[in-house]
């Protein structure tokens, strides 16, 4: 069965599902387009790999400790009769944030026998989005690209967090960018929403060769398909954060309508 949803599904933006969706997505682009580099270039999967920390904020607990307490407040010195008195404390069990391994994946579309990288594509992750280690080694890896005669492939299917910095953009749910090597600083932004099939794009790959189309809808339907997320996505939940604008919110509710109903949810 289908996603009930005409382009991307906001509901595998859940972090339970995300991970999956994002390696199962890069790999199956890697499938789809593999055919038409033949033979001048074949696409890659790589692998970023950076510690990050679970947590922004380190709490420390309180330690074992021998406190020495006077059974007189205000008295300076201790007689024989009122000897300090030695308490043990004891200690509160605690959470400590410990740094994680994060495996990034993304694909390298390469040149056969010189193995020069002619494209770089990228499915932007949640860390990659939000303030942090994450984002820090992202935007330092698109800044070498850009930097480079490479060209760069940029998908964000994510509503929450802060878009990649982009002069011109308007406000959406979703991009997608295409960023020549030859026209930077210029670069083609497909903008869309929750309402919208997620758009095709070319790929381009080094001159004089001519562009790859990608079919990144009916890529995602396969990876949707496949992985059977229509038995395994909850619909009667609400959606992941953020929230909704009411026009928004008013659609997905007729949208999900049929299924919700169909499932004795309504």
């Amino acid at each position: 069965m289908p996603s009930p949803f005409p382009g991307m599904d906001p509901y595998l933006e859940q972090p339970a599902f995300w991970s999956s969706f994002h390696q199962r997505l890069l790999v199956a682009i890697a499938d789809a387009i593999g055919p038409q580099l033949r033979p001048t270039y074949y696409a890659e999967v790589e692998t970023r790999t950076y510690l990050d920390e679970q947590d922004e904020q380190l709490l420390v607990g309180i330690p074992d400790a021998l406190v020495m307490r006077s059974a007189r407040a205000n008295s300076s010195v201790a007689t024989n009769e009122e000897a300090p008195v030695a308490t043990r404390l004891r200690p509160v069990q605690v959470q400590l944030p410990m740094p994680e391994e994060v495996k990034e994946r993304y694909l390298e579309v390469r040149e056969v026998g010189t193995d020069a990288v002619i494209a770089v594509l990228e499915v932007l992750s949640p860390k990659n989005k939000r303030s942090g280690e994450g984002r820090t080694v992202y935007e330092k890896k698109r800044r070498t690209v850009l930097s480079s005669l490479s060209h760069l492939v940029e998908i964000d299917l994510l509503r929450s967090g802060s878009p990649m910095a982009m002069v011109g953009a308007t406000e959406t749910h979703y991009r997608l960018l295409v960023s020549r090597a030859i026209d930077r600083p210029t670069a083609d932004l497909y903008s869309f929403n929750l309402p919208d099939p997620i758009p095709s794009f070319p790929l381009p790959l080094k001159s004089p060769d001519a562009d790859i189309n990608v079919n990144l809808q009916e890529i995602f339907a396969g990876v949707y398909d496949r992985a059977s997320y229509d038995l395994r996505l909850d619909y009667s939940l609400p959606i992941p954060p953020p929230a909704l604008s009411q026009a928004d919110q008013q659609w997905l509710d007729r949208l999900l309508t049929p299924l919700r109903t169909q499932d004795g949810i309504e």
